[in-house]
């Protein structure tokens, strides 16, 4: 460009031409406005008057010197058009067709099956693009094909124009398709460097490493340095073309490293425009893709997973990561994680640096969970309430109301003996220790990784990444139509809509969002009911008589079959409701249309994760909360809907109901994601592969080899991220009813890391590298659950399991004055516990239809509340409010100590170790020393020049002549 303006000038000077229609040539970006300047030329005095006197010509001279000047300038006005085409980029959508547009080079498939470069052998292929010949296709009208290529040829045309050098091959396999291949030249490379503040090396880091007391240990699990050799260090410094001595430059070709490059051409890539139609821009290559012109674009895997590349200069790191990291021999070893920044980019290295560290410290709360399970296990024989319960002289003497109206009959006690065995196992002291240290448990983990994540900021050099390099997204920058006022800068900027545009757009996604999730809770009641109507059919067809001996009646109850069946629905229900979500909440964000991809993938992952939230864990919190809470009494029953007699729980509770809903949700859930992120994949490339094998055998390109593999997806990482974050939930949120989540996932998690390596390295396209400073929203999002968990986890001891009603019974209530032994025992706890009902009490709605056996006038019940022939009969008992007053007891000083520890954690741990923060300064000092001091080396060389020629000057005047 610089060239381009010293040039005008100089043409100014020659030929004297106008300035102001110059300007307006030089101004000019579209050839339609260029034409009516050159019209305009031809009735304007082009020549300016010069005010020396000049001899008359004769008028034959005259007109032709005018003639020549005329056609002078006009040829000046083309050239300038010709140069700043180089410079500009044209808006092609108002192009006459007869205007020539830049096309690639053609060149045929060298039979170099490894190659990625182009024919020449000397430039490398940054990016891919692949494209559907329109002549050959049979889909479209002509019409829709014509346009189809013109903007296509446009597009291609003003990537030239960028810069970029573009070599069209055919597909071997198939005629039709037609792969582009994009190269950056090194000009172009540094050009875009620099508007994307992309840091790049100043000089080797000289920092001395401590090596950890523990470095022998994790040597034993890390990946072996001869195959995997470490990462050089760099002090860097955001790239800028005025000090690019200052830069570490061994060698152009590798300065940019392949993602790097890919990341620079896929911002050109998104930038250029194609079309203009109604005064709108129509620019990018995302848009193109989704309009069908382009099939795919993708950067390339630098060699096959299966063998190392056959071109000796290409480091084969693809085959090197699924050796060492993706394949299953690898499922206990450390992960590479410079090495997969570097291939993939810091996005995809921060997600697996996270996951990592997750899984390493689940291992932690695997391992006090099992402790707390076999704890359970051990002292379940000396569980005394679920000993009387199977006890035929106790439990098979208690006579137990029926559960619903008129089908349900009357039960005996030691139909839930087997349940109430395994309630031992997971209602127990144990339990109570295990919440509470799960409580600890995430806080240590989110503070440990924010240093993690710290030290990563530095050695990935993303530390000021937000500020200085993110960019606008294109979607954004074409619909700014809007100008504003910037506060700081007190400068006006496009913005693409006002202040009350953005309150409405914010109001219609807030509605959107806030819609869908009281669908979500319709569908929680429409699965309550369904699980009250079912277990009428249920208790219709599963009749428990009270001398029962059928052997399916010990496991397979009412209740049983109801909660299982509804859990499997609200399964469904789920995995339906996500599908139409996420297409939704797409939606939604791109009307909202952020500024940046960061705030864009914020603001997708908030709306994702409040719908799934609640439609992950809704019906948990029913079966925690609400399920048997207000079911009243068998004389006065509450109704849902005035129709459906409420749910109760089981003598011993509704906690084993809610370990059972959480086992069928989180391993549905992790087979449903596996079937769907690794089974389908495998199998389209499996057909693939076949259909291609099947139509040649000749020797394909890289290029067309990674075609055939499966897209990422514009939503990259989000679902690997949402998945592991609604796991985390479980692992915390409900603990206290399952010790062994932390364990189950902590198995998931392991296969999880190297399913997602073998996918991104086998079945996927290689990911488009992105720069990342965090994990984003993900962050903000596991705080609030590990605050909540405190609170879930304590209303689930005391409100759900029956160690609250225990204890008060052991305490209070198994000696004088309100029992009857004379020391602190379990002894008699569920008779205690059973509430006595009259059956002449019942209504006739709710009366059951069969009849009743023996001479008994009484049925029990689980409530605490006083008999029969009570003054008070059937109203709440004193038992009732120590036990509530107990449970309010028990959650404040619950939550209370456990937030206190969690802010002593938070406050001793410091987000940024002191290491790290040492190395940040060292870094800055350092890299601001060596900038300033190549700095003053060019001054002090270009004053020496200086001086050097006054001296010589001086002393030529003054040194005398010889004769």
């Amino acid at each position: 460009m610089s060239q381009s303006v010293e040039w005008t000038q100089a043409v100014k000077e020659k030929h004297e031409i106008d300035t102001d229609l110059l300007e307006l040539v030089l101004r000019d970006k579209y050839y339609s406005e260029t034409q009516n300047a050159i019209k305009w030329l031809l009735h304007k005095p082009l020549i300016k008057k010069k005010k020396k006197k000049k001899k008359k010509l004769r008028e034959e001279e005259t007109i032709v010197h005018k003639i020549l000047k005329c056609l002078t300038f006009l040829f000046v006005c083309l050239f300038l058009v010709l140069e700043l085409n180089q410079v500009i980029i044209p808006t092609y959508g108002t192009v006459p067709e007869q205007q020539n547009l830049h096309t690639p080079e053609w060149a045929d498939f060298d039979n170099k099956p490894d190659s990625l470069f182009f024919s020449d052998g000397q430039r490398r292929i940054d990016f891919v693009l692949v494209y559907e010949d329109e002549t050959k296709k049979m889909t479209h009208k002509r019409i829709d094909r014509k346009k189809q290529k013109r903007k296509r040829q446009v597009y291609e045309s003003n990537l030239i124009n960028n810069g970029l050098q573009l070599e069209a091959t055919r597909s071997v396999l198939d005629e039709k398709l037609v792969f582009v291949k994009v190269h950056a030249p090194w000009e172009v490379l540094c050009t875009y460097a620099e508007v994307m503040h992309i840091k790049l090396p100043l000089q080797p880091d000289d920092l001395k490493t401590r090596e950890s007391a523990f470095n022998w240990f994790t040597s034993l699990f890390r990946v072996d340095e001869n195959i995997i050799k470490p990462e050089q260090e760099f002090f860097t410094a955001p790239f800028e073309k005025e000090h690019l001595s200052n830069f570490y430059i061994q060698d152009k070709d590798t300065f940019f490293n392949p993602a790097t490059r890919s990341r620079i051409v896929h911002f050109i890539l998104s930038r250029v425009e194609y079309a203009t139609k109604n005064n709108v821009k129509k620019f990018g290559i995302n848009k193109l893709l989704d309009s069908g012109i382009y099939k795919a674009a993708f950067p390339l895997h630098d060699s096959s997973f299966r063998h190392p590349s056959t071109d000796p200069a290409c480091p084969s790191e693809r085959y090197l990561l699924y050796r060492e990291w993706a394949h299953p021999k690898n499922i206990f070893k450390l992960q590479p994680l410079d090495f997969i920044r570097k291939y993939y980019g810091e996005k995809i290295g921060i997600y697996f640096a996270w996951l990592g560290f997750y899984t390493n410290m689940l291992i932690v709360a695997a391992f006090v969970g099992v402790g707390c399970f076999l704890y359970g296990c051990l002292t379940k024989d000396n569980c005394t309430w679920s000993q009387e319960v199977c006890d035929p002289n106790i439990g098979g003497n208690i006579i137990m109301c029926p559960q619903c109206d008129k089908v349900c009959t009357y039960w005996n006690l030691t139909s839930t003996c087997e349940s109430s065995k395994k309630l031992c196992i997971f209602d127990s002291f144990g339990t109570l220790v295990f919440a509470v240290f799960m409580g600890i448990w995430v806080t240590l983990f989110l503070e440990f990784w924010k240093r993690r994540q710290a030290e990563l900021e530095y050695e990935w050099d993303t530390v000021e990444y937000l500020e200085q390099e993110e960019q606008v997204r294109p979607e954004y920058e074409a619909q700014c139509t809007h100008v504003v006022m910037n506060e700081i800068t007190q400068q006006e900027e496009h913005v693409p809509y006002t202040a009350c545009g953005k309150c409405i757009r914010m109001t219609f996604c807030a509605s959107a969002v806030f819609f869908w999730i009281l669908l979500i809770i319709a569908s929680v009641i429409g699965i309550i009911v369904y699980r009250l109507s079912l277990f009428l059919v249920f208790s219709a067809t599963l009749s428990r008589h009270i001398n029962g001996t059928q052997a399916i009646h010990k496991y397979l109850t009412p209740q049983t079959a109801t909660s299982v069946t509804a859990s499997l629905i609200s399964f469904v229900v789920i995995m339906v409701l996500n599908i139409i979500y996420e297409k939704v909440a797409i939606l939604i964000t791109d009307f909202e249309l952020p500024r940046t991809q960061t705030d864009y993938e914020n603001s997708l992952t908030t709306k994702m994760f409040l719908f799934q939230f609640v439609n992950y864990y809704s019906s948990c919190f029913y079966i925690a909360f609400f399920k048997g809470k207000f079911v009243g009494h068998p004389g006065n029953p509450v109704y849902w809907l005035g129709k459906y007699r409420n749910e109760e729980c089981d003598p011993g509770g509704c906690l084993l109901e809610l370990t059972t809903q959480l086992a069928i949700i989180v391993g549905g859930k992790a087979i449903w994601n596996n079937i769907q992120e690794v089974l389908l994949p495998w199998v389209k490339n499996l057909i693939g592969r076949y259909c291609a094998d099947a139509r040649s055998e000749k020797i394909v390109p890289r290029w067309e080899h990674d075609y055939h593999l499966q897209p990422i997806g514009k939503l990259g990482l989000f679902y690997e991220y949402l998945e592991m974050v609604i796991q985390f939930g479980f692992v915390t949120l409900f603990v206290a009813s399952f010790p062994l989540a932390p364990l189950l996932a902590l198995f998931n998690n392991m296969l999880e890391i190297r399913l997602d390596a073998w996918k991104l390295t086998t079945q996927f396209r290689r990911m488009v590298p992105q720069k990342a400073q965090d994990i984003g929203a993900w962050q903000p999002i596991m705080q609030g659950i590990a605050i909540l968990a405190v609170v879930t986890n304590a209303m689930i001891i005391a409100f759900t399991s029956d160690m609250i009603p225990r204890l008060v019974y052991y305490w209070s209530f198994s000696v004088p004055p309100y029992g009857s032994h004379s020391s602190h025992t379990m002894k008699g706890y569920i008779n205690n516990t059973l509430s006595v009902f009259n059956i002449s009490d019942f209504r006739n709605a709710s009366k059951p239809s069969s009849p009743w056996f023996g001479n008994q006038t009484t049925c029990r019940y689980r409530d605490f509340r006083y008999p029969p022939g009570h003054q008070h009969q059937y109203e709440h008992n004193i038992y009732y409010w120590h036990v509530i007053a107990a449970k309010l007891a028990f959650i404040i000083v619950m939550e209370h100590v456990i937030y206190f520890v969690k802010f002593i954690i938070s406050y001793i741990i410091p987000d940024v170790s002191q290491k790290t923060k040492s190395k940040v300064k060292r870094e800055k000092y350092l890299t601001q020393k060596l900038l300033h001091e190549n700095d003053l080396k060019v001054v002090k060389k270009t004053m020496g020049k200086i001086a050097d020629k006054i001296i010589k000057g001086v002393d030529s005047t003054f040194r005398p002549k010889s004769e």
